[in-house]
């Protein structure tokens, strides 16, 4: 079924905003009104927080960042700050967002960044919240990450995204290329 001026969404799909669409370019997403996750740092940029995905969801077992659809009136960081607190109780006042930036877009559907900053405790694993999407979350050291069994679209972007959490100061490798658009 068509929105009028977004993509097509699947029925039977649940929630306002969160459902499988057909993007313009045929792909399918998570999210009507498109998606958004929080790449959570700490103040020295040294780590991020990452959240292995249960099995029951979308590239189970494979760690992704925490997030999800944006619903309807939300802004992508609202979106991926209600994600990160539902999933694994990060608490939106401890978290100082630093800045947002696409990932994947696709005209009528995107994926947003958002890389924030909160206090790195001295356990790195996040106290389990019982929610069925995740079998947990940790802060996990930036050379650590890419030898994880990372999400694909997290795995296509990691090159890139190492230099955003590395901040403007940090050397770059200008080979390194997000996703074209459709």
């Amino acid at each position: 079924m068509a929105r009028a001026g977004g993509p097509a969404w699947d029925a039977g799909s649940r929630g306002p905003g969160g459902m499988y669409v057909r993007c313009s370019c045929g792909h399918r997403h998570w999210g009507l009104h498109g998606a958004a996750g929080l790449l959570l740092t700490d103040p020295d940029r040294t780590a991020v927080v990452l959240q292995r995905r249960a099995p029951t969801t979308h590239h189970g077992g494979t760690w992704a960042l925490m997030g999800g659809a944006v619903e309807p009136g939300e802004t992508p960081t609202v979106a991926a700050l209600r994600e990160a607190a539902e999933e694994e109780g990060v608490d939106p006042d401890d978290v100082r967002v630093v800045r947002t930036f696409v990932g994947t877009d696709h005209g009528d559907w995107r994926y947003t960044y958002v890389l924030a900053e909160a206090a790195r405790p001295e356990d790195p694993v996040l106290p389990p919240t019982g929610g069925w999407e995740s079998d947990g979350a940790e802060w996990v050291e930036l050379a650590r990450v890419p030898r994880l069994r990372l999400h694909p679209s997290l795995r296509e972007d990691w090159d890139w995204l190492v230099d955003e959490v590395r901040g403007p100061a940090a050397p770059r490798d200008r080979t390194r290329r997000r996703r074209p658009p459709c």
